[in-house]
């Protein structure tokens, strides 16, 4: 599988620009193109490549070009690419595949050389200075190939993945569109919902003092572009809006349970007291299993790791140094998150490694110096 050796990026955000970025790193020759100039040449700036100026003057000059925005404009772009001729294959990334076939189709675009496809990969900053060479290392990227769609074109795009570090997935556009609602696009705006009861007007600033790294993993992908994600839930807005009602009902029945114990309504009450206790009690065991489910590390089957809490100073070269003594004990480690005390300069790294390995690990941190809990 032989990586395209020139490759074509319009539209240099966060995705096309970490596109270009990572195939410039495996040789690629890669050409920039954006209905900003100045973004794109912010983006070459970065060394994502050269800036086209004018589709009208590349003709022939890609392998692959790849259509970085979003999904309302695939269409008409795949159609202006196509009509100057620019690569031999196409692809697109956006993250709603149902949309921008439906306006290929009608707009009487060549299928034949067109790939619709998704790396599920980003940030929450825009942009390409948000840009990074491995974001979709490990990633999935799905490939959404058409009836019309030619076995080399599929190949093509198959081997752009891979140059990235993904790991391509084959399925068909209507599928994609279900499950990215279920997985990405839902939850996006589940995380939207409950930072938006931190505005003032709802909650005064002294209560976000208590803030802990809880509402912080609720949340943060809340932080996402406005415009780009008001797109997105649009164009996915079936599937979307059946997830949503989904949890919707849920949160709203455990509501209607908790306000029944607090109201002191009679109603009857479960084992901990609290009415509807065991209809709550069965949602949060259904979000334990549903966490299980979850892919673990690389994409592969979940695996239960030991938490090893390590307290750590808030200064410079601290957690490189708890790296180093990790990897000179031999452990691996597995995952990290980081904790920070309010109002002390000190914070918590909670590390997950293999079980077997906690007892070297605590050694190994102990003999560091490192406050640890056993």
């Amino acid at each position: 599988m032989t990586m395209p050796g020139r490759v074509l990026i319009v539209g240099t955000g966060l995705v096309g620009t970490s596109v270009a970025l990572a195939l410039r790193a495996k040789g690629a020759e890669v050409f920039l193109r954006d209905f900003d100039p100045a973004v794109a040449r912010l983006a070459a700036d970065l060394g994502a490549g050269v800036v086209v100026p004018d589709l009208r003057d590349a003709k022939g000059i890609a392998d692959v070009a790849v259509l970085a925005m979003p999904p309302a404009y695939v269409g008409q772009e795949l159609l202006a690419a196509q009509d100057c001729a620019v690569a031999d294959v196409y692809t697109d990334v956006a993250s709603v595949k149902v949309l921008p076939v439906a306006q290929a189709r009608e707009l009487g675009c060549d299928l034949d050389t067109y790939v619709p496809a998704h790396p599920l990969a980003g940030r929450e900053r825009p942009g390409p200075a948000a840009a990074q060479a491995d974001l979709f290392l490990g990633r999935t990227w799905a490939l959404c190939p058409l009836p019309e769609t030619s076995p080399g074109a599929v190949a093509a795009v198959t081997a752009l993945a891979v140059a990235c570090g993904a790991v391509p997935v084959t399925t068909d556009p209507e599928t994609h569109d279900r499950w990215v609602a279920l997985v990405s696009h839902a939850p996006h705006l589940v995380a939207v919902a409950m930072a938006a009861r931190l505005a003032p007007s709802a909650v005064p600033g002294d209560a976000l003092k208590l803030a802990g790294q809880g509402l912080r993993d609720v949340t943060r992908i809340a932080a996402g572009d406005t415009a780009l994600w008001t797109q997105i839930l649009s164009a996915n807005a079936g599937p979307v809006a059946e997830v949503v009602a989904a949890v919707a009902e849920d949160l709203a029945a455990a509501a209607r349970f908790l306000a029944q114990g607090a109201s002191g309504s009679g109603a009857v009450a479960g084992p901990g007291g609290v009415a509807g206790s065991g209809e709550v009690a069965a949602l949060l065991d259904q979000g334990q299993a549903g966490v299980a489910r979850i892919p673990g590390k690389h994409g592969g089957q979940p695996r239960n790791f030991r938490l090893v809490q390590v307290v750590m100073a808030d200064r410079p070269g601290e957690l490189a140094r708890l790296f180093n003594a990790a990897g000179a004990a031999g452990v691996n480690i597995e995952d990290v998150r980081l904790e920070h005390s309010p109002g002390l300069p000190v914070g918590v790294a909670e590390l997950s490694i293999r079980p077997e390995q906690a007892g070297t690990l605590l050694d190994a941190m102990e003999a560091g110096g490192w406050p640890v809990r056993r």
